[in-house]
């Protein structure tokens, strides 16, 4: 609340080694005292669920989440009821349609769920990725031109097309009626289309502004199922299992790090259960090359899948995650997964390099409010990764640039409190921007590399007028504090039971006081791996992920043989089949 007293530092620690202020994430214990009585939970499981926003009206809801009691009519949401029409009758007269999807994983996934959709509707249906390198976001006119060339009546743009205008002006002149399916920031004005589809339309009123574009796509094709079905097109043909396509949902609502809240929630929590099955073949054989061989979680989806599946877009071929997702044929898929596998080995090697120039390169200048670096022969796929590792690491807005032949490509990442996606399109009605859009915590945007400075200024200027602030002390947010004789698998089972876990259902983070650091070792090139011990003898596995790029990695590998307290999230060790608790670290701050 604004004005109140700050709570008491979590264990006192007002200064993390990476520089942080542990804060309670519950200024009040009574409500949680309150759930755990009425709902007979444990009292850590009432406290996460209050500290989210779980009060005991939600609680029985939230824990059972169902599509069922979330779902709303697609209907409600402005355009659908005109593009579900223009495409039934596209279906019925064997006309031909395109997907033309954004080359990201809620783009793949996006497209993926559509073909599969036309395809069980017995359309034909062809898919078009732009080239990240060549062509950039979004719909351009040659490749549209293209689409109406080689045959198709319709085109649906998923993930991409709410700021398209010249783009879809040239379509709709040369006969191809556009649909868009999107959910970025749009304008007041819309483009020319059959219907443009998006709930964060100025004037659409809806409570689902937070759905990915592929969380819009699954209610296109429910709309679309709809249709068909009151004309009469199942009859002779199975209706698609729409349930079946959750999966691709999960994956692009994760990756497109959507607050894993309400309707998304319930997607996702269904989604996993679809992946669980292996019935996508390319997912499946994703999850091979990944060496995933435990029930998929949301972790797994954003840092293990999704990852692989942006792999082609930013450093191979656009269309791969599309084709992975959609193929029916085992050894296609297989051969697709080990690709993408190798270009994720070479998105890690690139993004590095740019991050350690992008880095050294912040830390030259003045740490202005919002940080915006770029250099010429940055790799453009990568640039949205860097921006996110700095945006983390010095906790302010970040953008990076790529630069050649004079222009500037970007991508921005955000902090909560300042809407970037509202921000890049005022720089781009200001003609600062060439080009430019996104949502509140992510943007991308072409512009001329001698504005860079100019496009600083202006977000600075706005950043500060929107009440954020970058030189505020740095907190981490803490569930509460464990001795290591609570932890077991039955805890983990039921902290795990609440999840799924992500943007806007943060995963528990728990602080573990007065530990020695036993050992404290380098993993792989990045990582830390450690063993604590309590005053009690008992011991905890503790493993810092990327650790080294930053302060945590020497802090803690310079602890050993000291005490000291850990923050982060509880997991079970499957190693050779065991149950032990482990630590993912997060943070550590000395014991004092």
């Amino acid at each position: 609340m604004d004005g109140a007293a700050p709570t008491p530092a979590v264990l006192g620690v007002e200064r993390s080694f990476t520089g942080r202020r542990w804060r309670s994430r519950l200024a009040d214990d009574r409500p949680a005292y309150a759930l755990a009585d009425r709902f007979q939970l444990p009292e850590v499981v009432a406290r996460v669920l209050v500290a989210r926003g779980i009060g005991a009206d939600q609680a029985q809801r939230f824990l059972a989440p169902t599509l069922r009691d979330h779902l709303p009519d697609p209907s409600h949401l402005l355009g659908m009821d005109a593009a579900a029409e223009r495409l039934a009758q596209a279906v019925r007269a064997g006309e031909g349609i395109a997907v033309f999807g954004d080359y990201d994983v809620d783009g793949a996934t996006s497209s993926a769920l559509l073909v599969r959709f036309f395809r069980a509707a017995g359309a034909e249906v062809r898919v078009y990725i732009p080239d990240r390198m060549t062509e950039g976001y979004g719909p351009n006119i040659p490749a549209m031109l293209q689409l109406r060339r080689e045959g198709a009546g319709v085109a649906i743009t998923v993930d991409c097309g709410t700021t398209a205008f010249a783009p879809l002006a040239a379509a709709r002149e040369a006969g191809l009626d556009v649909v868009v399916i999107d959910h970025h920031v749009a304008e007041p004005a819309l483009p020319a289309a059959v219907a443009v589809v998006n709930p964060n339309r100025l004037d659409q009123v809806t409570e689902h502004r937070a759905l990915a574009a592929v969380g819009v796509a699954f209610l296109l094709a429910i709309a679309i199922n709809r249709t068909l079905r009151a004309a009469g097109w199942w009859r002779q043909r199975p209706e698609p299992d729409l349930l079946g396509l959750l999966d691709l949902v999960a994956l692009g609502t994760v990756c497109d790090v959507m607050p894993l809240t309400g309707l998304n929630r319930a997607l996702v929590a269904q989604g996993l259960k679809v992946m669980a099955r292996r019935a996508n073949l390319g997912m499946a054989a994703l999850a091979d090359v990944a060496r995933l061989d435990e029930r998929p979680q949301a972790f797994h989806l954003g840092y293990v899948l999704g990852p692989r599946v942006n792999a082609g877009g930013r450093v191979g071929r656009a269309d791969l995650g599309t084709r992975l997702l959609s193929t029916e044929d085992p050894a296609e898929a297989a051969a697709i997964a080990a690709e993408l596998d190798r270009f994720n080995e070479e998105r890690r090697r690139i993004e590095g390099e740019v991050l350690a120039a992008a880095t050294a390169l912040v830390e030259q200048g003045a740490l202005d409010p919002v940080l915006a670096v770029g250099d010429v022969g940055w790799h453009p796929g990568v640039i949205g990764i860097v921006a996110s590792r700095l945006k983390d690491r010095f906790d302010r807005p970040a953008m990076v640039f790529a630069i050649a032949d004079g222009v500037a490509k970007g991508s921005g990442r955000s902090i909560p409190g300042f809407d970037l996606g509202a921000a890049v399109i005022a720089a781009r009605q200001a003609g600062i921007l060439t080009l430019g859009g996104g949502h509140a915590m992510a943007a991308g945007f072409t512009l001329p590399a001698a504005a860079i400075a100019e496009f600083g200024a202006f977000l600075c200027e706005r950043f500060g007028a929107c009440g954020a602030s970058a030189g505020r002390v740095a907190e981490m947010g803490i569930d509460g504090s464990l001795a290591l004789s609570a932890l077991d698998a039955a805890l983990v089972a039921r902290l795990d039971a609440l999840g799924p876990y992500g943007a806007g259902m943060s995963e528990p983070r728990f602080a573990l006081g007065h530990l020695k650091v036993v050992r404290a070792d380098l993993a792989g090139q990045n990582h830390v791996r450690c063993i604590f011990q309590a005053n009690s003898g008992e011991r905890i596995k503790g493993i810092a992920f990327r650790a080294m790029d930053g302060e945590l990695g020497p802090a803690l590998i310079a602890a050993r043989g000291r005490t000291v307290h850990v923050a982060g999230r509880i997991s079970i060790d499957n190693w050779n089949g065991g149950e032990a608790v482990q630590i993912r670290i997060d943070d550590a701050a000395p014991a004092l």
